[in-house]
């Protein structure tokens, strides 16, 4: 028998993932030796193989910006078939992890005042688990940033988490008066602005800030106007890019200040064409 999957075997598979995956964020309990056993049932394939199968699906979803789930870890070395197995999952169900679908649930709104922002990742601090720039071509074939951008649901629900630990940490700092003065600008006075909430440090000072969320991990690639790009560099004082990741498990979130060529590689991706 060939060593590669067919397309028959590859999307029992990735349903397979995906069952347990959806129990693994709704926080119910999941066998995984039984879920391998019922593979085997209906694939001809080994206990090693399937266990192996399921580690690639992880790499996959690692590299297209989508939760994976933590028991099986990531693995490369995978055939390009499994990738399109798993965006054709993934474009037939366009809502999997709408967070009106999928919501954060009350306790984890609560835990947004205390939501730590730390510095992003880097070579040296964080190394990455697979090989980054075969995990970008994934992205790439995805693309990623575009999606998560066209997500409005997804951002906004980033927003929200974001707004309220700015007003949270403001109460907590002795600054209501500051607190409620946070704009939600993004929502209150529309898109166009280069940053989607105006904070306030506790001096007083302008915080301005621009947030992209994402369900995948800390790596994965962000869309990011010229728009923001000039108003990062006209008001570098005052402007931060905040990165919510993993969102659809538990939010965690990195900042980045101007300029932002220091902390990432832009990449143009479109082009402006006018008739000759």
């Amino acid at each position: 028998m060939a060593d590669n999957w067919n397309d028959t075997e590859i999307d029992l598979i990735v349903a397979d993932y995906f069952a347990m995956l959806a129990d693994e964020l709704g926080g119910k309990a999941f066998n995984k030796a039984e879920h391998n056993r019922a593979l085997q049932d209906i694939i001809p394939r080994s206990r090693g193989s399937i266990e192996f199968k399921h580690q690639n699906i992880s790499a996959v979803l690692l590299g297209l910006g989508q939760p994976w789930i933590e028991g099986y870890k990531p693995a490369a070395n995978f055939q390009n078939a499994l990738v399109d197995g798993v965006l054709r999952w993934l474009d037939t169900r366009p809502d999997w992890l709408a967070p009106q679908k999928r919501a954060v649930p009350p306790s984890r709104l609560r835990e947004a005042s205390t939501l730590w922002i730390g510095p992003p990742p880097t070579q040296r601090n964080e190394p990455p688990t697979v090989d980054p720039e075969f995990m970008a071509a994934i992205g790439r074939k995805y693309d990623v940033a575009v999606r998560d951008a066209r997500n409005r649901a997804l951002g906004k629900a980033g927003e929200e988490i974001v707004l309220q630990h700015e007003q949270s940490s403001l109460r907590q700092a002795g600054r209501e008066d500051l607190a409620d003065k946070v704009r939600w600008t993004a929502v209150q006075d529309g898109d166009g602005f280069g940053y989607d909430i105006a904070s306030f440090e506790t001096d007083g000072r302008e915080r301005l800030i621009e947030v992209k969320t994402t369900n995948g991990w800390e790596r994965t690639p962000f869309h990011i106007s010229r728009n923001e790009l000039a108003v990062a560099d006209a008001r570098r004082d005052d402007w931060h890019l905040v990165r919510l990741w993993n969102f659809a498990r538990e939010p965690k979130a990195f900042a980045i200040r101007p300029p932002l060529e220091a902390h990432v590689e832009l990449t143009a991706t479109s082009f402006l064409a006018g008739l000759r």
